[in-house]
């Protein structure tokens, strides 16, 4: 079975300029709950009416539901999962744990795509939707070939951007956009931070913008890898944009020729790369929007626009036609999957001038014009000497065609009703944020430190062994890498920090619930898995957390309102890491030979970078240390706080921790840094 091409509708003009472009399925989002909540998107009439000229056409509806809910909208939000089970769509394109896990439970016959923005990129990622009940990852972009074809062998379907724009940030692991201006990528608002002007050295530059990917060349390869689905990106985009993508998708993977520069012209920026699908990074992956590239999208949408004025032929329809005295005439409409429909008209009269014969009759009933279908085998039967009015052929036609619409959409549309109500969680008591947790990036911040007002100390864990012979093994965590292009290699590391007694795990991504199950730890679960709900909450329990820190995107009296089912955490001390990406800003721009550690973006302000080359990723940190220990009374609903030290001495170390333990006691704090920032905890996210 041929892969499908994945066409992004963000309004009813795009729709309407997939369909007739060629697309096997759509994905679209309703007015609320949608990772491009700037787009037109749809109502629930226009969800509707969409389902319906999909499925008459044999085009599949994804909708994405894919934004962190709050406890405060999960009513809402379930409610449009109801509404899209109820209308028929094909499935749900979801990141939210908790989202995810009341769609599960509501209608667990309703397929369930796992977002880019769960960040699955390893086989331990897949492993764990597929124990969710995912029935596709759309991967990350950043992924070569060879990991796009493992992962595509693991039993559930993978999909893949192939066309549009490219994030600095892997998907679900941007905050940068929420922390300089309170607009949250992982609520759909995102201010496109990285497209704005920032810098290695100083100048004039772009470092964290990327040209959009186009794999086209390449589709018929990752089609025998065992991808299932080609996504096109481009829900923020014109119809003309959206009609030319998927066009040029269609003749590429048939083998045929496109025209590349008019792909180009109708919008990327300054081109395309492939540089993630060959794992070839560098300066020729970025690049900007110029006003040349304006210009010439305007030249090129009147011919793009002409690929969509015609509805595209996807149905052959046999034709049936009965005329017979004393009895209506009738015609039968029958497509190539054997749905059929017969409709009648009048009764025939004598003629009066010259009556009908079959080749009259051929003439006027095979014009399918404007509509999907074009004629296949034709039948008729007439009976001798008898007409009608020509018109009433033309209405009969209509008629059956309309009709056959109908039928087809209800047999490509199954319906949702719900296998239960939701339940409901019991909200528990907070402990009061006793336990103080802290998280080190390098060997030489466990010198002097003090650790028997500690918890837990997560460690790197290539640092991990070593670490165990500083500090009580006990008391490490290792801290998984957030991304990684090799995870088969990490065993041999996991297996040497439990024969050094460690126990602990502290989970980056989805993915890490399922290792540290394998390999035998007590899991706690760090920000980045995004827990935003006490839904989420829950899941992220049942799939063995013990604990987990929450989402520092929530208000403090929004983490006050989640019901626990494990304890929480809160990020209380830290650079918040604004962006974790595969491409370096700083390598690409100026070289790690001349690396000074930072960027500083169009404000000056200094954001450190640091590096995991092994795993092959770069985090680029907040020019601000998070810090909430002069407000400790709002976090009264935490369980610890978590201390994240980036190039801390030892001696800070203790001062913070020190603060943090004197002002959980209620006493003022001392050793407040000067670059402090309360982060959202009180302004929030929109």
């Amino acid at each position: 079975m041929s892969a499908e091409i994945l066409a992004p509708c963000g309004s009813a003009r795009a729709l309407e300029a997939a369909l007739r472009s060629g697309c096997d399925a759509v994905y679209l989002g309703l007015s609320r709950f949608s990772a491009r909540g700037k787009a037109e998107n749809f109502s629930e009439t226009e969800l509707s009416q969409a389902v319906y000229e999909c499925h008459r056409r044999g085009v599949k509806v994804h909708l994405a539901i894919n934004t962190l809910v709050r406890d405060s909208e999960m009513e809402d939000c379930v409610r449009a999962v109801r509404f899209a089970a109820k209308t028929g769509v094909d499935a749900l394109i979801v990141q939210d744990l908790g989202v995810l896990s009341a769609a599960r439970e509501l209608f667990p016959e309703l397929e369930i795509h796992a977002s880019t923005q769960m960040t699955v990129h390893s086989e331990s990622g897949m492993k764990t939707v597929t124990s969710l009940g995912c029935t596709r990852a759309v991967l990350s972009r950043e992924l070569p070939l060879d990991v796009i074809k493992r992962l595509s062998q693991m039993g559930i379907e993978t999909e893949a951007f192939v066309h549009g724009a490219l994030c600095m940030s892997v998907s679900g692991q941007c905050y940068m956009s929420a922390f300089i201006g309170s607009r949250s990528a992982n609520r759909g608002l995102c201010a496109q931070a990285c497209r704005l002007p920032a810098s290695a050295d100083g100048s004039e530059a772009f470092c964290l913008s990327l040209k959009d990917v186009s794999l086209l060349p390449y589709l018929r390869e990752l089609e025998a890898a065992g991808v299932s689905s080609f996504k096109i990106e481009g829900r923020m985009k014109r119809p003309e944009y959206v009609a030319m993508a998927v066009d040029s998708c269609v003749k590429a993977l048939k083998g045929e020729d496109y025209d590349i520069k008019a792909l180009g012209d109708v919008f990327s920026r300054s081109g395309f790369t492939d540089g993630y699908y060959h794992h070839r990074l560098g300066s020729e992956m970025f690049g900007v929007r110029t006003g040349e590239d304006a210009a010439a999208a305007a030249k090129v949408f009147p011919a793009a626009h002409e690929l969509y004025r015609r509805d595209e032929k996807r149905s052959t329809a046999a034709v049936s036609f009965r005329m017979t005295a004393g009895s209506p005439m009738s015609l039968t409409l029958t497509d190539e999957n054997g749905v059929s429909v017969t409709v009648f008209g009048a009764e025939p009269e004598p003629a009066k001038n010259k009556p009908w014969d079959e080749e009259f009759v051929k003439s006027k009933l095979l014009k399918f014009g404007g509509t999907l279908y074009e004629a296949g085998s034709f039948d008729c039967e007439i009976g001798e000497g008898l007409a009608l009015s020509p018109a009433k052929l033309g209405e009969l036609r209509r008629e059956a065609v309309e009709q056959l619409d109908r039928k087809r959409s209800e047999k490509n549309t199954k319906t949702h009703s719900p296998a239960c109500e939701l339940h409901k969680i019991s909200k528990t008591e907070p402990s009061g944020g006793r336990e103080i947790r802290i998280k080190i990036r390098s060997l030489s911040q466990l010198q002097g430190l003090d650790t028997d007002d500690i918890e837990l100390i997560g460690v790197p864990l290539a640092l991990s062994q070593k670490a165990a012979e500083l500090v009580p093994a006990d008391k490490i965590s290792v801290v998984m890498p957030r991304f990684t292009f090799d995870e088969p290699s990490l065993g041999a590391q996991l297996e040497a920090a439990k024969q050094s007694g460690i126990k602990n795990m502290t989970g980056e991504n989805v993915g890490h619930f399922t290792l540290a199950k394998e390999y035998g730890f007590e899991l706690h679960t760090d920000f980045t898995l995004n827990i935003a709900n006490s839904y989420a909450l829950e899941q992220a329990s049942r799939l063995g957390a013990a604990d987990c820190v929450i989402s520092p995107e929530l208000t403090a009296a929004q983490i006050s309102d989640i019901k626990k089912s494990v304890p929480i955490g809160v990020c209380a001390y830290g650079r918040i890491p604004l962006m974790l990406t595969a491409n370096c800003p700083i390598r690409q721009q100026v070289g790690c030979q001349n690396c000074k550690g930072c960027i500083t973006d169009r404000t000056k302000r200094s954001m450190p970078v640091r590096c995991d080359k092994k795993n092959g990723y770069a985090e680029i940190f907040n020019s601000d240390i998070l810090y909430i220990a002069d407000r400790a009374a709002q976090f009264a609903a935490a369980d610890f706080w978590q201390l994240d030290f980036l190039d801390e001495t030892p001696e800070q170390i203790n001062a913070v921790i020190k603060d943090c333990k004197n002002a959980l006691k209620g006493l003022a704090p001392k050793a407040k840094p000067s670059n402090v920032t309360f982060g959202l905890y009180s302004r929030g996210v929109i």
